[in-house]
């Protein structure tokens, strides 16, 4: 699969909605923006979103996040839906086309349907169409139920596309400004750490716990992931997706969150 410089995006569920549980549209908007324009400049954009079951629930009317599968599911039904419209209409403002692209763990694991889905991307891509990727959870019980899941709320996900499209770097955007020497709701003196040349089990250590009341994915789970795409050579950074333009700092190689160095020797 031949690349131009190749981004995967990832944005949870935190940064496309509001505390009431609303779609942000500002976010939204803005995310397509930078995206569009990071395109423009000559990359090649796939954006990992969250957020489906959040909004769903919303607009179902549901009194509170959904705990029974059936609701889950039927919430990520509804809520995916409304999420592409929005990508698509504000994608469009820029004149650039997305495609839905919806993963269980079986694409992932099998082989010839792996092949399948890394032929899609490279034709995507190809014709300059940015695919929008999100875990199958309409259909998906196992990711929605399990304490173990695969994916995470998206972040190991977008780790298995990055690798899996052979990108250069992963963009994880979360509502934490990155990797602390201690955590930062507890310690008021809790300092970034600007670049991690390795992820070892003193990393993990300085993980917290569950992420987001919206959202389900924390810092260890944003850790696995850098784990497997530095592993494969692959620049990670984990920032504030408060205000996804954010995403032109770090572009532009300025010191934003946290970077994981990829390891250059995987190749």
């Amino acid at each position: 699969m031949q690349k131009k410089n190749r981004i995967v995006v990832k944005v949870g569920t935190s940064t496309l909605t509001h505390e009431n549980g609303n779609s942000n549209l500002r976010a939204f908007e803005d995310l397509a923006f930078a995206l569009s324009d990071m395109q423009n400049r000559g990359s090649e954009v796939i954006l990992v979103s969250s957020g489906a079951i959040a909004i769903g629930a919303q607009k179902m009317h549901l009194p509170e996040k959904p705990k029974e599968l059936r609701l889950k599911q039927a919430a990520a039904a509804v809520g995916q839906c409304e999420n592409m419209f929005l990508y698509d209409k504000f994608f469009g403002y820029y004149n650039k086309t997305v495609a839905q692209i919806l993963l269980n763990a079986e694409d992932i694991e099998i082989e010839e349907k792996k092949e399948n889905l890394a032929n899609t991307f490279g034709a995507l891509l190809e014709h300059g169409i940015i695919p929008i990727v999100n875990e199958n959870d309409s259909v998906s019980y196992k990711e929605i139920e399990s304490v173990e899941k695969l994916f995470g709320d998206n972040d190991m996900l977008s780790a298995v596309v990055a690798v899996l499209c052979r990108a250069d770097r992963l963009i994880i955007l979360s509502d934490i400004d990155g990797l602390y020497d201690k955590d930062p709701r507890l310690y008021k003196n809790a300092k970034l750490i600007q670049k991690i040349e390795r992820i070892d089990e003193a990393t993990y250590a300085l993980a917290g716990g569950a992420g987001s009341r919206r959202g389900t994915g924390g810092m260890r789970t944003k850790l696995q992931a850098a784990d497997i795409a530095t592993a494969q050579g692959i620049d990670v950074v984990i920032a504030n997706g408060r205000n996804p333009r954010i995403l032109f700092d770090i572009a532009a190689g300025q010191d934003v969150g946290t970077l994981f160095v990829g390891r250059r020797t995987a190749y």
